[in-house]
């Protein structure tokens, strides 16, 4: 099966897609580990380490991370990133895995988060093959979409017994918060989104009206869509949103 390659946002007003870049987002030249001598040691360590310590992968079989990996992609693409600046998203969730350590809590309808992976990776291939007589990682990008977004919709398409022993729902958000919690424990992303990090012991001085402090860039925005084959693009339904509107907002409010 031919996979499109296709996975690049592009520019909604020229039509072409964007470039891989060292740091995508709205802050072009912020960075948040630029400002590590104003930490104190302790804060340092922890978070120099997210960018440069990446867990080795212990708990997850080769071709579970093979199906996990294009799993992540489609939940949080990072084709807008350079590769040598990609967040890593499944060693962080394989280490808490391996380390069996918990968010907390978990449903009592639910298996342990070790056996709910092993399951729901098991069944997102076998749906893939059912459907579309691909394994999922071999799928283009919108028929992976489609297998995703009927899970995320609760009615799995094609179903599978593994839905009738957990929630496909609550494996969903589960699935979705680690992803989320790891890519954005990330000092990367944190430029991203223009998020100074942490500010000990020199905190943070301008709390009100939204102002930048010394250290931050302004924000410049630009207009992108989805890339072209994914889901959201191709759903005549979809409208992105006018990023433009948004900004003028901001400024009024």
């Amino acid at each position: 099966m031919t996979t499109s390659k296709t996975l690049r946002p592009f520019d909604s007003l020229t039509g072409k897609e964007l470039e891989p870049s060292p740091q995508p987002g709205y802050y072009p030249g912020y960075s948040t580990l630029g400002q590590q001598n104003a930490w104190d040691e302790a804060t340092r360590t922890v978070v120099t380490s997210h960018a440069t310590d990446i867990p080795p992968i212990r708990f997850f079989s080769e071709e579970e991370v093979r199906i996990l990996s294009a799993v992540i992609a489609r939940i949080l693409p990072q084709d807008d990133r350079t590769f040598e600046r990609q967040i890593p998203i499944l060693p962080v969730i394989d280490q808490r895995l391996h380390k069996n350590e918990l968010s907390g809590f978990r449903y009592e309808d639910m298996p342990s988060d070790r056996e709910a992976y092993h399951l729901g990776i098991k069944a997102i291939d076998a749906m893939a093959r059912r459907r579309f007589h691909a394994h999922f990682a071999d799928l283009t990008i919108h028929q992976q979409e489609l297998i995703l977004k009927s899970i995320h919709d609760g009615h799995p398409n094609p179903d599978h017994p593994v839905w009738k022993q957990m929630s496909c729902h609550r494996f969903w958000v589960l699935l979705l918060g680690d992803c989320v919690t790891a890519y954005y424990s990330h000092p990367w992303s944190w430029d991203e989104i223009g998020f100074g990090g942490p500010a000990y012991p020199r905190a943070y001085m301008r709390l009100e009206n939204g102002l930048p402090e010394p250290w931050e860039v302004d924000e410049k925005l630009y207009n992108w869509n989805a890339p072209a084959d994914s889901l959201s693009q191709l759903d005549p339904k979809f409208e992105p949103p006018d990023y433009g509107v948004l900004h003028r907002q901001k400024e009024t409010d």
